[in-house]
């Protein structure tokens, strides 16, 4: 493993920080922590006496119960704090807090927020180890770790896959975080959505481009993006992040970005459909897909648990994945 990765850093706030070795790692660790959730008692030793604090400032369903669950699992204590439960509300500030939760000691801790760069700052304020759980537009690497893992799991390698991301693009960190690790592993990149939602500024077909992110292609065809694809990714329309209307209504992007079950036939035999959830049903996926035998969202979810406990589990000290 590189010696600069992301265990030795103590931290995971960007797609960035991993090498393919780091990931190689997590997924290989992933796959045996799932054995974990197939038992009658779901839970192991190796972080007893570790304290995780959960601080998720911005609303969380999904992601907060898998970092809980995966903590528990693996025997840590878990703190949960909410921006509405916390000093916050009273006027502290995001710096003030964290330093008081440092004095504390804990080992770890999880960061969401609805602001780009808040898991960094406080990785900068703190002394233990921090874990992006998604902040603003900028990056969601532990939901891309999950899709990877459930891509690796049905598909096999990436490699030469071609997978397609569909949707608001501009407003997806799971889209940022995804589009660096499945490149990483050699993957074919397809992203689709309206003009509005695509951040051309950020986003490059060009190699030799010096920064941003890579794709191999860009389109504002919902049919050529899914033909030939072996994964659809569809991406929820953020209308919390949408402070301008990027598109005239929903009901006109669900006729031409709503992904239909007549739409996937132009897909590669057996394909895959991703949903990083919750579902906007009826506009970015109609009930035929999200319900159909394509659709992966669930397993999603199963394996968030595995990779977060993978996670948890090489930052605070485990070893290799043999001994999980």
């Amino acid at each position: 493993m590189s010696e600069k990765g992301f265990t030795q850093k103590r931290r995971l706030l960007s797609a960035a920080d991993l090498t393919i070795e780091d990931v190689e790692r997590i997924l290989n660790t992933a796959s045996a922590m799932k054995e974990v959730s197939t038992r009658d008692v779901k839970k192991i030793p190796p972080l007893r006496g570790k304290t995780i604090i959960n601080c998720f400032l911005e609303p969380s369903t999904r992601t907060k119960t898998s970092f809980e669950i995966a903590g528990k699992r693996l025997s840590a204590d878990v703190i949960n704090i909410s921006a509405t439960g916390s000093s916050l509300s009273k006027g502290e500030t995001i710096k003030d807090m964290a330093r008081n939760l440092s004095a504390m000691k804990p080992d770890l801790v999880v960061v969401r927020s609805q602001y780009s760069g808040i898991p960094l700052r406080i990785s900068e304020w703190i002394d233990c180890a921090v874990v992006n759980a998604g902040d603003g537009r900028h990056e969601h690497p532990t939901q891309s770790l999950l899709d990877l893992f459930t891509i690796r799991e049905k598909k096999g390698p990436l490699d030469n896959l071609n997978i397609s991301i569909i949707g608001d693009i501009l407003n997806s960190r799971v889209a940022r975080s995804n589009i660096i690790l499945m490149k990483l592993l050699g993957a074919n990149i397809t992203l689709c959505g309206p003009a509005t939602l695509l951040p051309v500024c950020d986003i490059s077909c060009d190699n030799n481009r010096p920064a941003g992110l890579v794709v191999d292609r860009v389109t504002n065809s919902l049919k050529e993006a899914v033909t030939g694809a072996d994964v659809v990714m569809m991406l929820r329309i953020q209308t919390e992040r949408l402070n301008e209307k990027k598109f005239p209504n929903l009901r006109e992007y669900s006729k031409l970005y709503g992904l239909s079950p007549e739409t996937l036939k132009l897909a590669a035999k057996d394909p895959l459909v991703l949903h990083p959830g919750p579902i906007n049903r009826g506009v970015e996926i109609s009930p035929e897909v999200a319900d159909g035998p394509w659709c992966v969202m669930l397993d999603q979810v199963t394996n968030g648990v595995a990779v977060r406990m993978a996670v948890l589990y090489l930052l605070l000290g485990g070893g290799s994945a043999s001994n999980a």
